[in-house]
């Protein structure tokens, strides 16, 4: 990073940017930007609110290491992607994100689904319109299941004229407020990363938090379910064996890890445990 704090783009973020494949499809008045790496069975990753393909940063490689062809966009109005057309429907913007992911993929193309947090939101309605394509949805850190949250934490909101070095301190600040549960696992390219994601962010997912969009979807999912929390995720802690119980309570076999110790963005936080645990589920579904 260079003396501003945050400006230069991290070495791993630019290196991963560079092997990717970029591709785009229509949303709203632009175009919603996805990036593809490796080959084999596809893998599709949707990140959180006021995030992007960025939330996936540890992830990736493990993935394409396995043989897998990882798939993962700029959510609509977040990251490099275009907004939707205004909308209080969220099932609108997940269609965008449906048919852009039928067009990404080959025809009849078989695809895992894994949505972090906001983008666990939408993951039930593109599960649901693509049916048998989807083999697995796993959610991480899901909310929309009309389930009891967790405490609800305010995060700061940058005032004008801020220097970097002063931006980058009340972004490390929130990031220790919601997305993560040991402040010490704080790095400065998960920093760097938020002071992007909330220039960038346009679409407020925020109005979305709670309610039970995803929950109205997910008994019409045939995908095989599944479910990755940290077990301290301030968005669930302390209900999280209930979202594990609503899973089951439509499969009984779906599967469920909790990673003891470990906030909301726990693919980021505790990478190595939910890698393993991911690529084993992934391996066991087939």
């Amino acid at each position: 990073m260079d003396s501003s704090g945050f400006t230069a783009v991290p070495a791993p973020v630019a290196a991963l940017d560079r092997a990717s494949r970029r591709r785009e499809t229509p949303c709203g008045d632009g175009t919603m930007v996805w990036r593809e790496w490796g080959d084999g069975a596809p893998v599709v990753l949707l990140h959180g609110g006021y995030g992007s393909w960025q939330h996936w940063l540890r992830n990736i490689e493990p993935l394409t290491a396995a043989g897998y062809r990882v798939v993962a966009p700029d959510l609509p109005g977040l990251g490099e992607s275009a907004l939707p057309p205004p909308t209080d429907n969220l099932d609108d913007v997940s269609d965008i994100l449906a048919d852009g992911l039928a067009r990404i993929l080959a025809p009849g193309e078989r695809f895992h689904l894994i949505g972090f947090s906001f983008g666990g939101h939408m993951s039930g309605r593109i599960a649901a319109r693509l049916g048998d394509r989807a083999r697995s949805l796993i959610l991480v850190g899901a909310g929309g299941f009309g389930l009891p949250r967790g405490r609800r934490t305010e995060l700061t909101k940058a005032p004008p004229n801020l220097t970097p070095a002063e931006t980058f301190a009340l972004q490390r600040d929130n990031l220790g407020r919601l997305m993560f549960e040991h402040r010490v696992n704080i790095d400065d390219i998960a920093v760097w990363m938020q002071v992007r994601h909330v220039a960038l962010g346009r679409f407020k997912s925020v109005k979305f938090a709670s309610g039970t969009w995803l929950a109205r979807s997910l008994p019409l999912v045939t995908a095989r379910l599944g479910g990755i929390w940290g077990e301290l995720d301030i968005t669930a802690h302390p209900y999280v064996d209930q979202r594990d119980a609503f899973l089951k309570s439509l499969q009984p076999d779906a599967l469920f890890h909790v990673v003891y110790g470990m906030g909301h963005w726990v693919q980021y936080e505790a990478a190595d445990e939910f890698n393993r645990v991911l690529l084993d589920w992934l391996a066991r579904i087939g």
